[in-house]
């Protein structure tokens, strides 16, 4: 009988908190679609079973005892940990036919969003939320449950799919090489070769498969984003060194160009699906990586 007075109504608690918080009983009503007189017979049970005043009437205004600032202290904190835990299970219900992936930026935007629509032709009652991710991090302490990415397949602790290799492709608008051809590979060092900010390899590592000192080249302006990178060589303010894969419809428009270069070695990057063991069977990851693994071999078809 006694802890059953210690525990209130939810009724009670949520008028109390509702009421603290907005410092009226009126505006409390309207939060929680209740009668002003209700609100105030709830206060008044939670009162009476505290035998604590915990709001000073004053005509038409309210405002907090001592008390009852403590109170609303732990009470307002308490409900929002009953709420956080709730949206936790309607958040581990929902997942059950959603999917959290997280992809490079310009492989999401320049590859898997054009594809999207067939996955869900083929399952309608699934859901893909994409994330953006940049680099390594961990899957476990993130909260997804799938990343796209790229690298050399080593992921001791992790699944991993090859998805697709792609060729990088130096690029440059057609203006730009109107007035400067890139015709060998030491033409590259008459331009401003504009770069990804990224681990993997880039200008470097490329010209010196060509035989060309890394320490002749200067690079020009760094860039987060691939998506920006193509824009800035669209928009002629330099060259480029992407995968073909993102740049195909720039290409067919013509509104860039991959000069023919004799005897270039372009190097290739890989792109892999990663997820950690515990995930290999949820349901959306399954029917995902069955849709993706297929769109890749097509892909590669075409």
């Amino acid at each position: 009988m006694f802890l059953r007075k210690l525990t209130p109504s939810m009724p009670q608690l949520l008028a109390f908190e509702s009421a603290a918080r907005l410092g009226s009983f009126t505006r409390a009503a309207d939060e929680l679609h209740l009668t002003q007189s209700a609100v105030s017979r709830h206060i008044q049970g939670l009162e009476s079973s505290l035998h604590t005043q915990l709001f000073q009437r004053i005509g038409r205004q309210v405002r907090l005892t001592r008390e009852g600032e403590r109170y609303a202290h732990e009470i307002s904190a308490a409900l929002f940990r009953i709420r956080s835990a709730s949206m936790q299970i309607y958040d581990a219900r929902n997942r059950n036919k959603a999917l959290q992936l997280a992809v490079l930026p310009i492989f999401g935007s320049k590859w898997l969003m054009q594809r999207l629509t067939r996955f869900y032709d083929k399952h309608p009652d699934l859901q893909i939320d994409i994330h953006t991710r940049i680099g390594e991090f961990d899957l476990a302490l993130s909260g997804m449950d799938a990343y796209i990415t790229l690298g050399d397949g080593h992921w001791p602790n992790l699944v991993k799919h090859h998805l697709i290799d792609a060729k990088a492709v130096v690029i440059a608008s057609p203006s730009l090489l109107q007035r400067k051809p890139i015709n060998t590979v030491s033409d590259l060092l008459k331009h401003r070769l504009l770069h990804v900010t990224s681990p993997h390899s880039g200008w470097k590592d490329c010209l010196l498969a060509n035989g060309i000192d890394p320490s002749d080249i200067k690079l020009g302006a760094q860039y987060e984003y691939t998506a920006h990178l193509i824009q800035a060589v669209i928009a002629g303010l330099g060259v480029g060194l992407v995968s073909d894969i993102f740049v195909r419809e720039e290409s067919s428009l013509r509104t860039l160009i991959s000069p023919e270069i004799p005897d270039f070695l372009a190097p290739k990057k890989s792109y892999y699906l990663l997820y950690p063991p515990d995930q290999e069977e949820l349901a959306p990851l399954k029917h995902f990586r069955e849709w993706l693994l297929d769109e890749c071999q097509l892909d590669m078809r075409t």
